[in-house]
C-alpha cells in the first residue's frame, strides 16, 4: 500500500485562488445590483400605472353615475367626487326600485380600497394623502386641488426610466 505524500493529502485552495474567486464574485455583484435597482423601479412604475388607472376609472364611474342620475348631485356641482375617500364609501343610489316596485335605499361602492402611490414612502399617510388632486375648475396647465377631484397625479418629483416625471403621468 502506497502512502500519499503530505503535499497530495492537503489539497485545498491557495490564497491567490481565493482572492481571484472573491474578485469574480464582487465583479458579478457589481453588475447585478444596478439591474436589481432597475427591476425594482420598473415594478414600482407598473404599480403606479395600475393605481392611476384604477383611481381614474373610479372617478369616471362616479361621474357617469351622477350624470345618469344614479347618484345624487347638488345643483351647481360638477358631478365628480368631493374627495378620493368618497370612492370607497357606500353611496346611496337615487330612485332605485326593488322587486315590489317601491323605492328602496340601495348603496354602491365604487372602489373597495384606494391604492397608495408606490413612490410615496411615508407609511403614516393615508392612501388619499399620497396623491395630488386636481379640481374640475382648475386650469390644465396649472392643476390645483379644489371642491372636487377631477384627476390625480403622483406626488413624486423623480423621473421615470423613460425620462418623464411621475407627476406628469
Amino acid at each position: 500500500m502506497k502512502v500519499p505524500s503530505r503535499r497530495a493529502a492537503s489539497r485545498g485552495f491557495t490564497f491567490i485562488e481565493l482572492v481571484i474567486t472573491l474578485a469574480l464574485v464582487g465583479l458579478l455583484s457589481m453588475f447585478t445590483l444596478p439591474l436589481y435597482e432597475m427591476t425594482s423601479t420598473r415594478l414600482k412604475e407598473s404599480e403606479l400605472r395600475h393605481a392611476l388607472r384604477t383611481i381614474r376609472a373610479g372617478i369616471d364611474a362616479y361621474k357617469a353615475a351622477t350624470d345618469a342620475g344614479t347618484l345624487k348631485r347638488e345643483a351647481g356641482q360638477s358631478g365628480y367626487p368631493s374627495t378620493l375617500s368618497e370612492l370607497t364609501e357606500p353611496l346611496e343610489l337615487v330612485g332605485k326600485r326593488d322587486l315590489n316596485g317601491s323605492i328602496s335605499s340601495q348603496r354602491i361602492v365604487i372602489l373597495r380600497q384606494l391604492p397608495r402611490d408606490p413612490f410615496n414612502t411615508d407609511p403614516t399617510l393615508s392612501a388619499e394623502l399620497t396623491w395630488n388632486t386636481r379640481a374640475y375648475a382648475s386650469r390644465p396647465d396649472d392643476p390645483q386641488p379644489g371642491d372636487d377631484v377631477f384627476d390625480i397625479t403622483s406626488q413624486s418629483t423623480k423621473s421615470a426610466l423613460d425620462g418623464t416625471k411621475y407627476s406628469d403621468w
